[in-house]
């Protein structure tokens, strides 16, 4: 089953729309701050001692948290309200940030102070970005989530162009510690713009989901749904290459091509510049290219700038190829973040982005390491070439590991497609239960002749993965051997609760055309029966 994704009337589309444009307009503050304290950070090392060492751990400090909050940060988004989730931990960047800047300011920032602070600054970003991602699809109409996606990824490019030339200028003039204020304040525009958003209260059909299973939840639906999983391996594939750009520019800058801290912003602002145009060229892309044939002709572009950082030892070419290689990012970038978007139900979105994010951005940050440590030893010339070979190589790839080319398009609004369980009397005389209690087996009945039953195998093994995918920890089929046309699907949940949200609140409409699938290859309609545990 498929839904007919209307293309929107452009790429600007939902910048029309009051509660995404200044939520868009914030962030963009946001990140020319934060991209200001980034140059910052990497160049008050680059002079020390074994500085391709510690411009790449000061890069894999901001992002490597992402591999371990990411996945607590998307149940607390999908079960807290996200507005008030991004506002608070937007507060502690601001205090962070400008304990940072007092510290720089006072002389009192060793690199190993530095790096725990840039830390601590990722672990909150981390904490905030699935909430931050997930909050999308409730700002646009689901027809204009490409675009949005486009521009959120327009966003981080237009501050990469802007916030290292802008912070390459400040610390020519003054130092890092205005720097470093500067992304305060760029904060506290985040902060302002949550707060006077009105964000429409989720409709619940019960409590809200404890956080331990909520997090087995979304565990499950990525092992159960195979085209979120191939995304997230597209993604591992493409950005573990490309992190060692981002990590190792700076020394290129100072050592190869001997330029200033203006200079590596004018670099920077290259890739940035090149974001926007990607942004320009990419509805028209899209509307002749495939998801795959985008994301190989990104990944193609982007090694060209990798491939000149390392190998010309001119920086005005060097600056004209990174902006093919900004266009290439954000087109990957939008071409990996757009099929999720779409691919995800309301229920597990930031749970799913959470994992994403683990990917990307805990990838950039493993990658930003290993890449620095393998420079430390070839050089940044030898170190960027091999990647920019490993991105081609990942190019190639996609002939044989494609993102499906339905992923996306698939109906993945929620609807109730099952009838309320029937209960009858209990021991005390209420047709209620405990939403703890559990293990509940439902046990599903089919009549099935034997001229359908080859098909529909086919049909309930996917419907067994469609129960996992939705909150069944167990699943098997059988067959009735003293009466062969009737085949059953048993299934086990976890507790009478988590069964109630596979009810309510997670079937998509393309789970639902699986169950109906399956039903029509009966005689009449499937029988249920659920099943409590008496206790142990």
């Amino acid at each position: 089953m498929t839904t007919a994704v209307q293309a929107p009337s452009s790429t600007w589309a939902p910048l029309r729309r009051q509660a995404f444009r200044a939520l868009w307009i914030a962030q963009l503050g946001s990140n020319i701050g934060s991209w200001m304290q980034s140059v910052g950070a990497q160049w008050t090392v680059v002079h020390q001692p074994d500085a391709a060492t510690l411009t790449s751990i000061v890069q894999a400090a901001s992002l490597l948290p992402v591999l371990f909050v990411s996945l607590p940060a998307g149940v607390l988004a999908d079960v807290l309200d996200r507005r008030r989730l991004i506002a608070v931990v937007t507060a502690v960047m601001v205090a962070i940030t400008a304990i940072l800047a007092v510290l720089s300011a006072r002389q009192l920032l060793p690199p190993a102070t530095l790096i725990t602070i840039t830390l601590l600054l990722g672990a909150c970003q981390a904490l905030m970005s699935p909430a931050w991602q997930a909050i999308q699809p409730e700002l646009v109409p689901r027809a204009e989530l490409p675009s949005a996606a486009a521009l959120g990824s327009l966003n981080v490019n237009i501050a990469r162009a802007i916030g290292p030339a802008l912070a390459g200028f400040v610390l020519a003039l003054t130092g890092p510690a205005v720097v470093f204020g500067v992304n305060a304040v760029s904060d506290v525009l985040i902060l302002a713009a949550v707060l006077r958003w009105r964000r429409k209260p989720a409709d619940a059909a019960g409590p809200g989901e404890p956080l331990l299973p909520a997090l087995r939840a979304g565990l499950r639906y990525v092992r159960y749904a195979p085209g979120v999983r191939r995304i997230l391996l597209r993604a591992l594939v493409f950005v573990l290459p490309a992190s060692a750009l981002w990590g190792l520019l700076p020394v290129v800058a100072a050592a190869q091509l001997g330029l200033g801290s203006g200079g590596y912003g004018v670099l920077l602002g290259a890739l940035g510049l090149g974001a926007v145009g990607g942004a320009v060229v990419m509805r028209p892309l899209r509307a002749r290219l495939g998801r795959n044939a985008m994301l190989a002709a990104a990944t193609v572009a982007y090694a060209v700038g990798v491939f000149a950082a390392a190998l010309v030892p001119n920086a005005v070419a060097v600056a004209l190829l990174l902006v093919l290689g900004g266009v290439g990012w954000l087109i990957g970038l939008s071409t990996l973040n757009t099929t999720l978007q779409l691919a995800l139900p309301g229920w597990v979105r930031a749970r799913a982005l959470a994992v994403y994010l683990m990917i990307f951005l805990g990838g950039q940050g493993v990658g930003a390491l290993i890449w620095g440590l393998v420079a430390a030893g070839l050089g940044a010339s030898a170190t960027l070439t091999i990647s920019a070979v490993l991105l081609v190589l990942g190019a190639l790839s996609l002939v044989v590991l494609p993102i499906h080319p339905r992923t996306g398009e698939l109906d993945r609004t929620v609807v109730m497609p099952w009838p309320d369980p029937e209960i009858g009397l209990l021991g005390d005389g209420e047709a209620e239960l405990d939403p703890a209690a559990g293990p509940v087996l439902v046990e599903v009945c089919y009549h099935v002749p034997p001229e359908n039953a080859a098909e529909f195998l086919k049909v309930l093994a996917r419907v067994g993965v469609s129960r996992q995918r939705t909150g069944a920890r167990k699943w098997s089929a059988y067959r009735d051997l003293a009466a062969p046309d009737r085949y059953y699907e048993v299934f086990e949940v976890g507790t009478w609760a988590e069964h109630l949200r596979q009810h309510h609140e997670r079937i998509t409409g393309v789970d639902a055309g699986l169950y109906r699938k399956a039903a029509e290859f009966a005689l009449e309609p499937p029988e249920n029966r659920h099943l409590l545990a008496t206790g142990r």
